[in-house]
Parts: C-alpha cells; structure tokens; sequence
C-alpha cells in the first residue's frame, strides 16, 4: 500500500522549520501532500499566492514525490480521505503544541480512523522559529538579518517584495 502524507498549514510564511518537515516527510512517505490551508482565524501576512509560489519553489528543492495543494476549506481529514492519504504529518515544538496536536489527531481519528497523525519534532535549532516570530520581526530595525536565518531563500525575497509594495 502507497503511503502518501498530508503536511497541512497556513504557512505564512513558509519557514526553515517547515522546510525540515518536508524534507523529512518525502524521506518518511511515498508521497507527501504539502496543503496549503486557509486559517479563517488568522489574517494573512502573505498572499496565499505568494505562500503557494513559496512551497512549490520549497518542494522543487526536495525529492519528486512532493506537490503543493491547497485547500481552501472543509475538514483536512476528509481532504485527507477524498486523496487517499494514510497519514496527517505534523510537527510538534514543543509542550503547547503538543497539547494542541494531541487534541486534533484524537478528533481526526474518531472522524476518519483509517487516517493516521504522525508526529516529528525538529531539531533544537529550528523549534524556536515560528511563522508568528518571523512576522512580529519584519519592520523592526534590522529585521533583515533575523528573518533570512528563519525562512527559505524563496520566501525571504517574497517578504522582500511584499515589504516594497
């Protein structure tokens, strides 16, 4: 049996701790399924087609046996079992995540039991950066420094960008 992954997200930005969760995901599974995921909760820092060009530039630098999707509403597991996925891949930084993550896999299972979550953790270097980091550092004095060591090349020039307008 196939087994494809489901790596799911705002990504906004897409960050260097996302990026490792690919990479070990195409190492992990057949096939992983980067979605794109709209946050009704969250206003977007970037464009969803900034973030969309971002991860495909992001999984181009991976193995071919990753694509980019986005969904832009429903329940991710039925996403999930409309695409045949085996696995949700989700990663986990720390305590609160955890917690959160813990919660979502337990519903995910009651609504489509076949579909199993999967947990990583990064490495130390990378548990500290998040999306919500590299926003509240954009505009600061200096912000230049900070985020290229949080993001992917490809989505630094895009913050770039979406700055110069």
């Amino acid at each position: 049996m196939k087994r494809v992954a489901i790596y799911a997200g705002s990504f906004d930005p897409p960050t260097n701790g996302h990026l490792w969760m690919m990479s070990r995901g195409a190492e992990l599974f057949d096939e992983l399924v980067v979605v794109l995921a709209v946050n009704p909760d969250k206003q977007g820092f970037l464009s969803m087609e900034l973030r969309r060009e971002a991860l495909q530039e992001m999984a181009e630098s991976l193995p071919g046996n990753v694509r980019v999707e986005v969904v832009p509403q429903g329940f991710l597991v039925d996403f999930a079992s409309h695409t045949g996925a085996t696995h949700l891949l989700r990663g986990v930084r720390n305590t609160i995540d955890f917690e959160y993550e813990k919660a979502m896999a337990r519903m995910n299972a009651r609504m489509q039991p076949e579909i199993q979550t999967v947990f990583l953790m990064p490495p130390s270097e990378l548990e500290e950066i998040s999306s919500s980091m590299v926003r509240g550092f954009v505009g600061l004095p200096g912000w230049e420094r900070w985020v290229k060591a949080c993001v992917p090349r490809c989505v630094f020039r895009a913050i770039s960008e979406h700055r110069s307008k």
